[in-house]
């Protein structure tokens, strides 16, 4: 606290409207360093903002990664006012600089950024009721029925080649090939288990380079912690974390969101026999997904949804998996064998989808 209310360089970046009574941190997030500024406003009320130090080790492009939040948020007002709606606490604001600019870069190279506090809302860290879950599919259906017409194109990649699953599945051929811990010896039955499936990884890729499926604005990492929830009602009203915000396919989307909440295990349970895909959270989530959607999809789009679930599953089981070849050097592990067990439950919940795929399959068809 005391640091940044000594470090005018950077508060006085911003016009607060009022006196900085106090900076504390804020929130669980791993990413970007965050604080919540409390302003006296010189009414006389009191008025809380969101200050955030962008972590540029894994966003080197804090231009891009700005206009992109920018871009979309502005995007995102137009079309919730037009429909009569509360912009204010249905999309994030970015609060300008005094300089008119999205954030400020300190001497020390240090990037920050503000946003308006949406105040009354919750964030919940996990699924507590199939209800929680509900409303974060429409949240995030919402979210791309509204920006449906953005061009997605124009939109930086703040982390290149994120869901490229087949580019994913090569780096995993690579740790392999060096093998520099040891480790390929004792994985082969889940590199067996990947290899099998090495053509499956393309089947999304494919039919985007055919012209099959369209580029969407995706958010790329749909867990329920990126969703203000409202206090009262409980209904899931702004979507949150912007920074992944890129071009890509609106499956994935939903896929992350059913490979982090279709289940009831922790992600590195090492017990497989606690670790089942939950056909009925996977209902529940599509239902409120497609509701919202409407018909901003099209035909291709929803059928192919069981296969975002599938693939981003199988995708982040083979980056848990590279990472346990190189040593555990990208994800954060407590303990040894994390990262294998974490892989272990990705391609548990794989097997799953795939004994499920005609239900999958009809559910989708079912809310379509």
């Amino acid at each position: 606290m005391s640091e940044l209310l000594e470090n005018q360089e950077i508060l006085s970046a911003w016009d607060w409207g009022g006196v900085v009574a106090g900076v504390l941190p804020y929130g669980e997030g791993h990413i970007n360093a965050t604080k919540c500024v409390y302003v006296q406003t010189s009414q006389g009320g009191s008025r809380r903002y969101i200050l955030q130090k962008i972590n540029t080790d894994t966003f080197t492009d804090p231009d891009g990664l700005m206009e992109n939040i920018c871009g979309v948020t502005e995007y995102l007002r137009k079309t919730l006012a037009a429909q009569g709606l509360d912009a204010d606490r249905g999309t994030m604001q970015v609060i300008l600089t005094t300089a008119g600019r999205p954030y400020f870069r300190a001497a020390d190279g240090g990037c920050w950024r503000v946003y308006a506090f949406v105040e009354d809302t919750i964030c919940l860290q996990k699924v507590e009721t199939p209800e929680d879950f509900y409303e974060s599919a429409v949240a995030f259906g919402n979210f791309q029925r509204q920006l449906a017409g953005y061009p997605a194109a124009t939109l930086h990649e703040t982390i290149a080649r994120f869901h490229d699953t087949p580019n994913r599945y090569a780096m995993l051929e690579k740790a392999v090939a060096a093998d520099a811990y040891g480790r390929v010896a004792e994985v082969a039955k889940e590199l067996a288990f990947v290899t099998a499936r090495q053509s499956d990884c393309h089947y999304m890729t494919d039919l985007l380079a055919a012209g099959k499926l369209p580029l969407r604005v995706t958010h790329n990492d749909t867990k329920l912690n990126n969703i203000l929830m409202d206090k009262t009602t409980r209904k899931g009203i702004c979507v949150i974390d912007l920074d992944t915000v890129m071009p890509g396919l609106a499956a994935n989307d939903f896929g992350d969101s059913i490979r982090f909440g279709a289940n009831h295990s922790a992600e590195d349970e090492p017990d497989l026999s606690k670790v089942n895909f939950s056909l009925p959270l996977f209902e529940t989530y599509a239902k409120g997904f497609m509701q919202a959607v409407g018909d901003a999809f099209t035909p291709l789009e929803k059928e192919t949804l069981p296969w975002g679930a599938k693939l981003m599953t199988l995708e982040c089981g083979i980056r848990f998996l590279t990472d346990y070849l190189e040593g555990d050097h990208y994800f954060h592990t407590t303990r040894p064998g994390q990262n294998l067990d974490r892989a272990r439950t990705q391609f548990k919940l794989v097997a799953d989808m795939e004994a499920a795929w005609p239900e999958m399959a009809q559910i989708i068809k079912k809310y379509s």
